[in-house]
């Protein structure tokens, strides 16, 4: 993350997250991490955007779309990896993506300040989902290199 605020933030909130997930192989994923929580953290958000009738379809498209990141990364971290873990973490972008451009229309209900903080963390699992599923998608689409010898006879027939 860009900052030190959110990532203190970040850090504070992780102690309130049952020891059941944090002790899990997905927690180690960055992405997934801020997916949870800024999905958690929203909750006031999305509350204070629901009691206003110009803003409550706002309020239901930014619940399902922060919802949806870390639940599409971890259906794809269950998968064998490649193509098929790549596909969910593109998966898991959209609504990044999409979260990312509701908070900034919420912002007049929520205020600036926290649209801001939550839009800087919506970036960064943006960028970590985007080189991740490409990176995803490399690794596992690479031939296995094939040690190469020529044989000494061969050599002699030149």
């Amino acid at each position: 993350m860009r900052d030190s605020q959110p990532a203190a933030s970040v850090r504070a909130w992780s102690g309130s997250v049952p020891k059941d997930v944090r002790d899990g192989a997905m927690w180690r994923m960055e992405a997934y991490r801020l997916g949870l929580y800024v999905c958690d953290t929203a909750w006031n958000d999305v509350a204070a955007l629901g009691e206003d009738v110009r803003t409550r379809s706002l309020a239901d498209q930014l619940n399902r779309s922060l919802g949806s990141i870390s639940a599409n990364i971890a259906e794809g971290y269950s998968r064998d990896g490649g193509r098929d873990r790549a596909r969910f973490l593109e998966y898991a972008l959209g609504p990044a993506r999409e979260a990312r451009d509701w908070s900034l229309e919420g912002r007049r209900v929520v205020g600036a300040e926290r649209a801001e903080s939550q839009i800087r963390v919506l970036t960064s699992i943006v960028r970590l989902l985007t080189v991740t599923s490409r990176n995803e998608r490399d690794v596992h689409l690479r031939e296995p290199s094939v040690p190469y010898t020529l044989d000494s006879d061969d050599d002699a027939h030149d």
